[in-house]
């Protein structure tokens, strides 16, 4: 494993973390208590030490996992989770983002995660005008000397013009974005990471793998049903990407390396980007993601 520091916030972090929406039941697949376990100690093991999760994948489901599953383990591990939603249901959420919301929000990670503070607690796609909340930088500055919080991150929406909370971040008491960041996805490159770079913010790239399209496991025709989010996309725009995947592993990755790792390592080639956080369903899973460091320089 490969370690990069987190920006201004001196946290050192490996390349390859760990994404968990997935433990929330959004990916097709529900999670055991031991399941979850069993790929946390693999990562360990393994040398990462970035989690990332949120209050809405399930209602604090995800973080519950982690906190049970790292259990003893709390000083190896740095924890990301987020604010501003409240899962109501499959794929459902509610905009949670004034301050007794955001209040309660946190206590109720700090508990599910079985920890007396988080590393990085995250703005959750919240909206530009909901970003720009001095009560709530606020708010979050006395979390920090009240030792509830370590660093303040801002996960933006996709959605959004990146340009605008970035600029802010600073100012906002910001230390590490975390951007949709992957090689069919590169709207960052342009709207926030010299911004970034300027002001030493870390930078963490969600959905690397372009929501496992990029894995090389699909080809152009499949399909995705049930409880796995990808069934609710546009199918015309989901064989689009498969098509251009497939261009891209064609022409694009070297022979013999692995497609998944390689668009890993793609994102961490950008001197803007600290780390990925690819999710991942299964222990094996794991272990390929994190033989991704391998193809990373320095």
């Amino acid at each position: 494993m490969k370690y990069r520091t987190l920006g201004k916030t001196g946290l050192k972090v490996s390349v390859i973390g760990m994404g968990t929406w997935q433990f929330g039941g959004e990916w097709g697949k529900n999670f055991t208590q031991a399941e979850a376990t069993a790929m946390l100690t693999k990562a360990k093991d393994l040398g990462i030490n970035l989690i990332d999760t949120a209050e809405c994948y399930g209602d604090h489901l995800s973080e519950s996992l982690i906190g049970t599953g790292i259990k003893g383990q709390r000083d190896k591990w740095v924890i990301a989770t987020k604010f501003g939603h409240r899962f109501t249901g499959f794929m459902k959420r509610s905009d949670e983002r004034d301050l007794p919301d955001v209040r309660e929000q946190l206590d109720a990670s700090l508990r599910a995660l079985r920890t007396e503070y988080i590393d990085v607690y995250q703005y959750h796609s919240v909206r530009d005008n909901e970003f720009d909340n001095p009560s709530l930088w606020d708010f979050l500055q006395k979390a920090k000397k009240a030792g509830k919080i370590r660093h303040i991150g801002n996960s933006i929406s996709s959605g959004l013009d990146l340009r605008f909370q970035t600029e802010r971040s600073t100012e906002a008491g910001v230390e590490v974005l975390q951007v949709v960041y992957n090689r069919l996805e590169r709207k960052p490159e342009t709207e926030c990471f010299d911004e970034a770079m300027r002001q030493e913010l870390g930078v963490l790239a969600r959905v690397p793998l372009s929501s496992g399209y990029l894995s090389g496991k699909y080809k152009p025709g499949a399909t995705f049903t049930g409880n796995d989010y990808r069934a609710t996309q546009d199918d015309a725009k989901v064989q689009e990407k498969l098509k251009e995947v497939e261009r891209i592993a064609k022409v694009e990755v070297p022979a013999g390396v692995d497609m998944a790792q390689w668009a890993l390592a793609w994102c961490l080639r950008h001197p803007a980007v600290t780390a990925v956080i690819p999710g991942c369903k299964d222990v094996s899973q794991v272990e390929k993601n994190a033989k991704a460091a391998e193809l990373v320089e320095g």
